[in-house]
């Protein structure tokens, strides 16, 4: 059976210009994201530092163009001291956040080295849990400043010439959670935030500050606490965080498939709650939005709660995903472009095996779980200008949602490369989705491709050398005459590219 949706896209309707570290990742010392994920020196992979060749590729073929490191709760107790100098001096910790030890064999260089391998600036978080201004502008002197100071020389002394130039930083982490070290207050928070980061941008002031938001739209603070810290922050830094995970854990399917319209409605409120202040403030100045952390997550969580305490990288966090995950992570895709005025950062958490596209095994391959595949098209082919498309779908109820579109869908122009994408998901569990685009606007645009990733089985997983859930380009996508005609297959991710 068939479904019909419509839609209209036109050059004119402007979205806004999509910044590229939308497509940013992160990677944290947890599990083995680190040891064994990206670094395993004894692998036959490894390169001359350590790093995993394999993974390099992998990670490359996204074009992920930001990651945020080292943490995640773990930098709420990190010294960052503890991972630069020479290696064999550098001391073994507790990490309190995930109960496990950290060797401190990589740390903030060799990062930076990794990061420039795989063409990603750095989104550096700072430790406002156990420390605050003092180890915070230390770090920003040590990164960016040139030289003649005892930080930057130290950088200098431990082989490291150049400045790192890390634009992007993050004023620690979950700061409303009562799991994180050092937990604070709105206020508290607001009072250490603010002063950290003007002595952060006294040390360097080219540099972007992203302030702790709610962990998730469910806090029980939510609202007043992103109120009562841009109240503090406001003049001082240039974004406000966002996290948020899902998972099917009721074997709920419609349900699931639309919790990316939770994800839509934190970011509306987070933007009206940014423009009260801006408006409280009399301010000229616009807050922006970073979507630090986000995925799906429930899979490991029974497996998590086995692991013995203070080992050193054990698998955490290790969700396998399923193909139904991989069309959750597209129309969560979707919700952060649909808003590309305000969400200029989005990190998806995490990038090597802790809730991760990209597996490995230790000394052995790595490979691409299923929600690689529409992170990697939109980061490819996403690029350029969101488009607000007049949609019209069939629509559907849900235990926690009403009238969810069938049709989820944004489309990206791109008018450097004279290209358009449609990025579409069709939410219908048995029916096709006949789907008809006004595509006037773009005289001449044809179809270059129409990829599809579909699978009769939505628990489809893919494991090493075993790959069931990669997408095709048979998709039927055709323009005749200024319309786009393409049907879409049930429970599918689309990505139809026009071009002349």
């Amino acid at each position: 059976m068939t479904i019909k949706a419509n839609m209209t896209i036109d050059k004119e309707f402007k979205i806004g210009n999509i910044d590229e570290r939308i497509y940013g990742s992160f990677i944290e010392h947890l599990g083995r994201a680190v040891y064994g994920g990206i670094y395993e020196p004894d692998h036959p992979e490894a390169d001359e530092q350590g790093f995993r060749k394999d993974v390099l590729e992998l990670v490359k073929e996204l074009k992920v163009p930001l990651v945020r490191y080292p943490g995640g709760n773990f930098v709420s107790g990190y010294n960052w001291e503890d991972g630069v100098g020479p290696v064999e001096d550098r001391p073994r910790r507790l990490d309190l956040a995930w109960r496990t030890t950290e060797t401190n064999e990589i740390g903030t260089n060799e990062f930076m080295d990794w990061a420039k391998k795989v063409n990603a600036e750095v989104n550096m978080a700072v430790n406002l849990g156990t420390r605050g201004i003092d180890a915070a502008r230390n770090l920003v002197e040590y990164c960016n400043h040139t030289s003649g100071s005892y930080w930057s020389d130290l950088r200098i002394k431990h082989g490291y010439k150049e400045p790192h130039k890390i634009k992007t930083w993050c004023l620690g982490n979950e700061m409303d959670g009562p799991w994180q070290i050092g937990h604070r207050t709105a206020d508290e928070y607001g009072r250490i935030a603010v002063e950290t980061a003007k002595a952060m941008k006294w040390v360097d002031p080219s540099i972007e500050l992203v302030a702790c938001g709610s962990s998730n739209r469910h806090m029980p603070t939510f609202a007043e606490w992103e109120a009562k810290v841009l109240e503090h922050t406001y003049d001082h830094v240039e974004f406000i965080s966002l996290h948020t995970y899902y998972g099917n854990r009721d074997e709920d399917l419609a349900n699931y498939l639309a919790q990316s319209m939770d994800m839509d409605q934190f970011i509306y409120s987070v933007i009206s709650i940014a423009d009260y202040i801006k408006a409280k403030k009399r301010s000229k100045k616009t807050i922006n939005l970073s979507f630090d952390e986000w995925n799906v997550w429930f899979h490991s969580n029974d497996a998590d709660k086995k692991i013995e305490p203070w080992s050193i990288a054990p698998p955490q966090l290790e969700d396998i995903y399923t193909f139904e995950d991989a069309l959750l992570v597209g129309s969560m895709l979707i919700s952060l472009l649909r808003r590309a005025d305000r969400v200029k950062i989005a990190c998806l958490a995490q990038l090597v095996n802790v809730i991760a596209p990209i597996m490995t095994e230790n000394g052995g391959g790595a490979w691409k779980q299923s929600i690689f595949y529409p992170y990697m098209h939109t980061s490819v082919f996403g690029r350029g200008v969101a488009l607000n498309a007049i949609v019209n779908s069939p629509k559907y109820d849900s235990k926690d949602f009403t009238d969810v579109p069938y049709l989820d869908t944004v489309t990206v122009m791109n008018e450097e490369e004279d290209t358009v994408t449609i990025f579409a998901v069709n939410r219908h569990q048995t029916d096709t989705l006949e789907l008809e685009v006004d595509t006037r606007s773009f005289e001449g645009y044809k179809v270059v491709e129409h990829i599809v990733l579909e699978n009769d089985d939505v628990k489809a997983t893919n494991q090493h050398n075993h790959s069931n859930v990669v997408p095709h380009n048979n998709g039927d996508a055709k323009v005749d005459s200024g319309r786009l005609a393409a049907n879409l297959p049930k429970l599918s991710w689309n990505v139809i590219r026009l071009g002349k």
